[in-house]
């Protein structure tokens, strides 16, 4: 690959974005075959005169591009030629598109498929042999509704413009505001999507979870820093870290372990255990879980959590007493 690339770019001193297009038609012949002037004009949103001429730029660099007439013309890259592929082994190439395929499943990118095609087109084998793999990576859940696959996007084209984003945010202690960030990542963890952007009341970076987003805005003002990916410290909208611990009956064990994300630190004769896990203290999600557990788990430590469960356990009983 990188040896196609110096040769396209030696050949009429080429700009770096022709160059992108040229591999691209490479790789899209190499991997469809046949294809008609109009198909590629439409794939790449050039004009079919200009794939006349990427195909000429392509041919003095080297790859054997056929010509064919009629119904069924077009063109094609000669029969055999194959992109240097020795950059990784087999299993490499197994294990990097399966990792790609499972970001496609999470995120719709055209960038992403692009670079399937070419992972493609230098190891076919490899990417036939993927789709019997052992392993297989699905985060098609983080895709989530449509309203967030937009706001990915315009996050996404926001991020590469350099361009500040307003919304209206509610914390996890259900406060809302109006933030204006410089956008510096998307990320995905913790089962959803976050913006990682640059907050300038506190001078540092923040976390903002895409669910809890509205009235997303892209604005015209630039970024008025460079932002060293490298160097970000965040701050999480969730509050300080909390350490718990918690004495559960035998029946809940394997759900304290799928949803709290913690370890058994102790387990007795007749099944039950003593759990420890850590949390964002004003976060809902690990909250809701354990009272979802009912009387099979109950709070050991710390006193101010144990304070909590207790008071919205009454409130829940007076409720429900108002109402009978």
């Amino acid at each position: 690959m990188a040896v196609l690339q110096a040769k396209l770019a030696v050949c009429r001193g080429i700009r770096k974005m022709k160059i992108d297009r040229l591999m691209g038609i490479v790789v899209y012949l190499l991997n469809h075959g046949r294809t008609s002037a109009q198909k590629l004009a439409a794939e790449f949103e050039v004009s079919s005169r200009t794939i006349m001429r990427d195909l000429e730029s392509l041919d003095q660099a080297g790859i054997p591009i056929q010509s064919f007439c009629g119904m069924e013309g077009g063109y094609q890259i000669m029969e055999g030629f194959v992109l240097e592929k020795q950059a990784a082994a087999r299993y490499e190439y197994d294990w990097i598109v399966a990792a790609l395929k499972g970001m496609a499943s999470a995120y719709a990118n055209k960038e992403i498929e692009q670079v399937l095609a070419k992972m493609n087109s230098l190891n076919i084998k490899s990417l036939n042999h993927a789709k019997e793999s052992a392993v297989s990576i699905d985060f098609s859940v983080a895709g989530e509704d449509g309203k967030i696959k937009d706001e990915l996007l315009r996050l996404e084209g926001a991020i590469k413009e350099k361009n500040v984003v307003r919304f209206l945010y509610t914390n996890s202690r259900d406060e809302e505001k109006e933030m204006e960030v410089e956008p510096v990542r998307l990320q995905y963890k913790w089962y959803s999507w976050y913006l990682i952007g640059y907050y300038e009341k506190y001078q540092d970076y923040c976390m903002f979870k895409l669910v809890r987003m509205e009235r997303l805005e892209v604005t015209d003002i630039k970024n008025r820093r460079n932002h060293d990916l490298a160097d970000i410290n965040l701050k999480e909208d969730s509050g300080p870290i909390v350490e718990i611990k918690l004495y559960g009956k035998k029946a809940v064990k394997s759900k304290c372990r799928e949803y709290l994300n913690g370890q058994v630190t102790r387990e007795f004769e007749n099944g039950d255990f003593e759990f420890c896990f850590s949390a964002p203290e004003h976060e809902t999600y690990w909250y809701g879980v354990v009272l979802s557990f009912g009387n099979k788990v109950k709070i050991m430590k710390p006193q101010k959590v144990k304070e909590r469960i207790l008071k919205v356990c009454k409130e829940i009983q007076m409720l429900y007493e108002d109402s009978v």
